[in-house]
Formats: structure tokens, C-alpha cells, sequence
């Protein structure tokens, strides 16, 4: 691990792997550092953004995701970053959203080829998962979300489409998503859903915002 400054007013945690991106996230949205007004996580590192210049004390942001990570192994974390649901006790509030899916993509059929799995197969994999939303990128409101069945891994498109609707759910690597706005893309499409994950309107806009947990659920047409 290790601590960069970005500029005067952020500091740039980067971590060896997903699982410690979401560990630290997770640990530095309950207790914030001192100054730190925003995190923003990706694939390896954790942005933590000052609401002023100097704001930040590096060390004690180190020493906070550091904190992090041996909790982190000492639970045996996994990818989901060992994210739980609410409990009645009073424990640490996790956000989950369900999204409802046509599971009629246009790539399911090639996804069931490629993971063996015949195509119920496949809707009930990415169905009976508990997802993590890791990070967002790519389009506002695209989250990158992990932590469902590693058989569903598939790799992008050899030939990316031009244009994708908005809604389209999709696998690539380790990583499901959905579409928050027609777009190209390469990822596979296994369904789609009429939930509006990205609304410029809504506070926040971003329905799957990173560590928001998500069930998908199969619907009819």
C-alpha cells in the first residue's frame, strides 16, 4: 500500500487488488478522515478528496486503511469487501437495491456456450448473487459490480457494439453492470431492465453507487 499526494488537496491510496479498494473504501465511509470531503474508489486505488488545501494528514489516512486492511484479512474478507445487510441490532447499515431483468439479451445464449451452463443456468447464477457495486466508471452511473458467481466470467466482445440501450445488463471478466445510457460497448448482454439507474434529477443521481449491495431478479417481458 501506498499513500500519494495529488495535488494539495487529495491523496491517492493505492492497494494491491479489488478486495483491499473495498475494504478501505468501506472503512473510510464509516469513519472519515479528518478534512476528507469525498472518496472515490477504482479498480486499485481509493481517491480521498480534502475540502481544502493541507486538510488532509497522510499518515493518519494511511494508518486508517491500513487499520482496514488487516481487519479485512483477519474477517477473511472477500471481493464484496465483506459488506453485510442490516441487521435488527442496530449493525452497520448496508444499502441494497433490487433490480428487475428481462433476461433476454442478445448474448446470453453465447454467454450459456462459453460458461457451460444452459441459458435458465445462467439467470439463475447471476440471480441467486448478492452483487457489490466496487466502483463507477466508463458513463456516469455505470457501476462496476462484483461478487456473483465466478462461473458467469466471460470476456468482452472480440467486436464492441456501437450502440447498446440504456438498461442493457451485461458480464465482462468478473465484473456485471447496466447501462445507464445508449452507448457503445463490448461487454455481454444477458438482459435488460426498465430501472433507471442514472437520473441527473435524483439525489444522488447514481442508483448503484459504490458499496450499494444488489440483487437482480428475473421478471417476464
Amino acid at each position: 500500500m501506498r499513500v500519494l499526494p495529488v495535488g494539495d488537496a487529495a491523496l491517492l491510496v493505492e492497494l494491491d487488488d479489488l478486495a483491499a479498494v473495498l475494504a478501505v473504501h468501506r472503512a473510510l465511509s464509516a469513519a472519515p478522515p479528518t478534512g476528507a470531503v469525498d472518496l472515490v474508489p477504482a479498480a486499485r486505488t481509493v481517491l480521498v478528496r480534502a475540502g481544502a488545501p493541507g486538510a488532509l494528514d497522510a499518515a493518519a489516512v494511511a494508518a486508517a486503511a491500513g487499520a482496514a486492511l488487516a481487519a479485512a484479512d483477519g474477517a477473511d474478507a472477500g471481493a464484496d469487501g465483506g459488506a453485510r445487510d442490516v441487521g435488527a441490532d442496530g449493525g452497520e447499515v448496508v444499502e441494497v437495491v433490487e433490480v428487475p431483468v428481462v433476461y433476454d439479451g442478445e448474448d446470453l445464449a453465447e454467454v450459456a456456450r462459453r460458461t457451460g451452463l444452459s441459458t435458465a443456468g445462467v439467470v439463475a447464477a447471476h440471480t441467486g448473487s448478492t452483487w457489490t457495486v466496487a466502483f463507477s466508471g466508463f458513463a456516469p452511473g455505470f457501476g462496476y459490480l462484483v461478487g456473483g458467481d465466478e462461473r458467469l466470467r466471460v470476456p468482452r466482445r472480440a467486436e464492441p457494439r456501437t450502440r447498446v440501450p440504456a438498461g442493457a445488463v451485461a458480464l465482462a471478466g468478473e465484473f456485471t453492470g447496466v447501462y445507464p445510457r445508449p452507448s457503445p460497448g463490448g461487454w455481454q448482454l444477458i438482459g435488460r431492465t426498465s430501472l433507471p439507474v442514472w437520473d441527473a434529477e435524483r439525489d444522488p443521481p447514481a442508483l448503484l453507487r459504490p458499496g450499494v449491495r444488489v440483487r437482480f431478479t428475473a421478471v417476464g417481458a
